[in-house]
């Protein structure tokens, strides 16, 4: 197991879609507990496996949930079914998200507060389970990464304009950047 270099919005594989799993072997349980300890290691909540370089379908999670689901998992080859996003403007101080691939910054954006998760687990055994809340915005989150999305993606005019200009202020954008959870300081103050 290895804590790996979290790449930065700008990095090219975060911004195209991700290939599918084809092989539940050894490689994918030692790219799994890899990804289980830069998450950790990050003080994450999940971790897409673009965020670590690795342009596959996989990304992990930590999070207590109410749903019934284990509050550590993976997911591979994942497949969400949405509920109703609000058109509602988002509110700066409940749906503010943060992104490993955007260090340090934070801006409100909404999310579907229900979705339903099917995929595998890194065996290759089908999991299945809703999220309500803020464990199906993790969901989603993670999920975009896989689509080549990251949340900055989706903000509104508003915060689109403030999240555009903070990455060009940090230097961001313009090809392959990384930072080392455990070594780099901790771009959110854990």
């Amino acid at each position: 197991m290895a804590v790996r270099p979290v790449v930065i919005t700008g990095t090219p594989v975060l911004h195209r879609p991700a290939a599918r799993v084809t092989a539940f072997d050894d490689e994918l349980r030692a790219l799994v507990e890899d990804m289980y300890e830069t998450m950790d290691a990050a003080h994450g909540v999940g971790l897409a496996a673009p965020q670590i370089g690795v342009g596959l379908r996989i990304f992990t999670y930590a999070f207590r949930n109410d749903d019934g689901v284990p509050p550590r998992g993976v997911l591979v080859n994942p497949v969400l079914t949405l509920g109703k996003v609000s058109q509602e403007a988002p509110d700066p101080d409940e749906e503010a998200e943060g992104c490993l691939s955007v260090p340090g910054h934070s801006w409100p954006l909404k999310r579907a507060d229900w979705v339903r998760v099917a995929g595998f687990d890194a065996g290759g055994r089908p999991v299945d389970f809703e999220a309500n809340g803020w464990f199906a915005r993790v969901m989603q989150h993670e999920y975009d990464h896989l689509d080549g999305k990251l949340y900055v993606d989706r903000l509104n005019d508003k915060w689109g304009r403030k999240a555009r200009r903070a990455v060009k202020a940090e230097g961001w954008g313009r090809g392959e950047s990384s930072w080392l959870p455990g070594v780099d300081e901790d771009p959110f103050g854990h």
